[in-house]
């Protein structure tokens, strides 16, 4: 269900505040993470932000937990730190290096998804580094690109391959024993508006995947060229897909970035799902030529074969990671020095090695909750009016609040706040998203690793810029 689907919806309904928008009423209605009531709600406004700060660690910047992966690339950065990250699940158990698994919904069960590596049309039009690895896994058994996987089905969300006992995505790595896992969910989960649970679902899956020693390579999604409401959200949720992947350190591929530069995004008649390359009337998806590149279905099964191929030599064959660190986005996290967050943008960090200890609560909000612990301050500027959706997602004991503060008269003031997840509309100008840590009434503070994931949805996935 799409933003203003949702806000129709629930217009009768006392939201929490009149500037959060509709998709975040559900994450108070379903939450994943069942976190204290009595923290659900709004903040008003306050000028504490801008007193002297009682603590600083005198950090560089607040910490990035995992990789930082950049906009502008297809394959995130396979590193050092992710190498180690890759050889340190697969640790976890003996599996079959010769086969992968297919994990997703219709777009991923899809006859012109990867089978046709099995065959004999393939052209690699001259990329024959890539070779070696599609002879890898055609000799495994079971056959992984021909394989019809039990974690794989038509109009499947996230949750449908955790869920259940067995869950599917359990019985997929006992049948298949893959050594790597190809994911891609989201465009169904999109219809269940509920962004935070998508987020808490694919780290449970990956989390699932992981540790039976098999490798997660996630993907973004497709735009949705059939709904414009929905393909407005599309950016947030790929958002999600790139933060769990920094945050674990695992690849990732950018199905989105390669599509919104093909003729009709690369999508077929129904504006959904990918096309495909036909010749003499039969489909031709592992036609790598600038003619079939030209088709979602051949892009996808390139990438996903780039990906295997990059995992495979660092993984299985000893060779040296091929990409240095990025750039971690600049900023210490404080009022005075904010991160710097260019939308879309996903962050993962940590409260407990924050560098600001300044903002105890948020008087005014009708939420008397203790925000004593550390914050990590964000900047986001914008050149326009814009509706942005923010989420934050943590595991464990960890416990945060997201609060959005604008200038007012010079100083900070608190515009609207959530324990998970809030839709905000904000002028042109300089904003703040503070993830404050919650202290309860112990005197203890949940400080921990969180997700911080903003996006516009506003507007299309692909803008026109």
């Amino acid at each position: 269900m799409s933003t203003r689907r949702l806000r129709r919806a629930l217009a009768g309904v006392a939201l929490v505040l009149p500037v959060i928008g509709g998709l975040v009423g559900l994450a108070y209605a379903i939450p994943l993470l069942v976190k204290d009531a009595a923290k659900q709600g709004p903040l008003a406004a306050t000028g504490t932000a801008a007193r002297a700060l009682p603590r600083d660690t005198g950090a560089d910047r607040a910490p990035t937990v995992g990789e930082t992966y950049p906009h502008g690339r297809t394959q995130s950065p396979l590193t050092t730190a992710v190498a180690a990250r890759l050889r340190e699940i697969a640790a976890r158990g003996e599996r079959n290096p010769r086969v992968f698994s297919k994990v997703g919904a219709s777009a991923t069960v899809n006859r012109n998804y990867l089978r046709c590596f099995a065959g004999d049309d393939v052209d690699l039009a001259g990329r024959e580094h890539l070779r070696e690895t599609l002879e890898h896994f055609r000799a495994g058994e079971p056959d992984p690109f021909r394989r019809v996987s039990d974690s794989a089905t038509v109009g499947w969300h996230a949750g449908r391959a955790v869920w259940g006992r067995p869950a599917p995505i359990n019985l997929e790595i006992r049948h298949a024993d893959p050594r790597f896992a190809v994911v891609m969910y989201g465009t169904n989960d999109i219809e269940l508006g509920r962004p935070e649970q998508y987020a808490e679902l694919l780290l449970r899956l990956v989390h699932m995947i992981e540790r039976r020693g098999v490798v997660p390579i996630l993907s973004t999604i497709m735009p949705r060229d059939d709904d414009p409401e929905a393909d407005e959200v599309v950016a947030l949720y790929n958002a999600v897909v790139r933060g769990v992947a920094q945050w674990r350190r695992l690849p990732m591929i950018d199905y989105h970035r390669e599509l919104s530069r093909l003729p009709d995004h690369g999508l077929a008649s129904d504006r959904l799902h990918p096309n495909v390359h036909f010749v003499d009337g039969d489909p031709r998806g592992c036609d790598f030529t600038p003619l079939g590149l030209t088709h979602g279905y051949n892009i996808r099964n390139l990438i996903t074969l780039e990906a295997l191929d990059r995992s495979r030599r660092v993984l299985l064959e000893g060779e040296p990671p091929p990409d240095r660190p990025a750039t971690a986005p600049t900023g210490r996290g404080t009022f005075a020095d904010p991160i710097a967050a260019a939308l879309p943008f996903a962050h993962a960090s940590d409260t407990r090695r924050a560098a600001q200890d300044a903002v105890d609560d948020y008087p005014g909000c009708d939420a008397d909750q203790d925000e004593s612990g550390p914050e990590v301050v964000y900047r986001v500027a914008l050149d326009e009016p814009a509706e942005i959706t923010a989420m934050v997602v943590t595991e464990g004991r960890a416990d945060v609040d997201l609060h959005v503060m604008t200038p007012s008269d010079g100083d900070p003031t608190c515009a609207a706040r959530a324990d998970g997840m809030l839709t905000v509309d904000l002028d042109a100008g300089e904003h703040f998203f503070v993830v404050d840590t919650f202290v309860d009434n112990d005197g203890d503070a949940h400080a921990g690793e969180y997700l911080f994931v903003a996006a516009r949805t506003d507007r299309p996935s692909d803008p026109s810029e």
